[in-house]
């Protein structure tokens, strides 16, 4: 199994009201909210960053997801399991990169708890939501276009280049030090007034506009010639690579201008038994993607 079909499985026992998008929108109370977790040896090793540099990266992460839903970050919660072997020093830089990631949110509280070996850290943020449209997958409608911004495959290079103690620095500070784009955010939500979808890429290009096009019961036509790339970034990386922390967004086409410098690089159509079109690269079923999968290929 695969973080897909767990959370199928999740959802088809308590139910969807709220499970399906990165954050729950708890409209009675005019917030979104997110949780995500960070384990050693499966999201981060220590031996490639410093604290400062997770600390800030634990942090994006989670404001990415607010982001994506079109809502403004404003609250932290942190969880930290920690060895008791673990050095002052690695608090203070840990909470310093944290603190420099918030960017006019504020941490609120958390917990911190010892681990038997590994680091374990678990962020909770909360969105607000006023005079805002927020996002769900499930509103790409045929007609809609895709637009996003920035390079895609420079955080997989990155990870690449740290398993091969390579030195493209521009290529690690892309995996390590993802920068996030309120402005896109803050613009799509403040001006479309129709329904929306809005993702980041944070599990791979693909990996996103196959869950909108699931969701909204469509077929998403992509060409691959207009994703941005820098170069040397093969199609694998531009495709299916996470951790860049893009926005992806379908909305209606007479919205297609309103982001300065995004670039339009596909549209919505009426499902046709292809849910995802990658300039004649054709996908019917998830589980044809190349994303990577959290729990190994033996899990389950």
């Amino acid at each position: 199994m695969n973080e897909y079909d767990i959370l199928k499985m999740i959802k088809s026992i308590i139910g969807d009201k709220y499970i399906g998008d990165d954050c729950a929108y708890l409209k009675d109370l005019g917030i979104v909210i997110t949780q995500d977790s960070l384990v050693e040896d499966i999201h981060f090793k220590r031996a490639w960053c410093t604290p400062y540099q997770l600390g800030y990266k634990s942090i994006a992460v989670n404001i990415s997801d607010i982001l994506a839903s079109g809502a403004e970050p404003k609250y932290i919660s942190i969880a930290l399991s920690i060895p008791n072997c673990t050095d002052s020093h690695f608090i203070e830089q840990f909470f310093k990169g944290a603190k420099s990631a918030l960017n006019g949110a504020e941490i609120v509280g958390g917990d911190i708890t010892g681990s038997e070996n590994k680091i374990l850290i678990s962020i909770t943020a909360i969105g607000k939501t006023d005079n805002k449209n927020i996002s769900s997958r499930a509103n790409a409608k045929s007609g809609y276009v895709v637009i996003t911004k920035g390079n895609y495959g420079s955080s997989s290079a990155g990870l690449k280049e740290l398993e091969n103690n390579g030195n493209n620095l521009e290529l690690i500070k892309s995996h390590l030090e993802p920068s996030l784009d309120y402005e896109f955010s803050q613009i799509i939500s403040k001006t479309i007034k129709e329904p929306y979808a809005m993702m980041d890429t944070s599990d791979g290009l693909c990996d996103a506009l196959f869950k909108i096009a699931e969701a909204s019961g469509v077929k998403i036509t992509i060409d691959y010639n207009k994703i941005k790339h820098l170069q040397n970034i093969d199609r694998e990386q531009v495709l299916f690579g996470g951790e860049d922390y893009n926005l992806v967004a379908v909305i209606p086409d007479k919205y297609s201008d309103i982001i300065k410098n995004a670039d339009i690089i596909g549209k919505v159509e009426n499902f046709d038994g292809v849910r995802l079109d990658i300039s004649g690269q054709k996908f019917s079923k998830y589980s044809e993607l190349n994303v990577y999968n959290h729990f190994g290929e033996n899990y389950g």
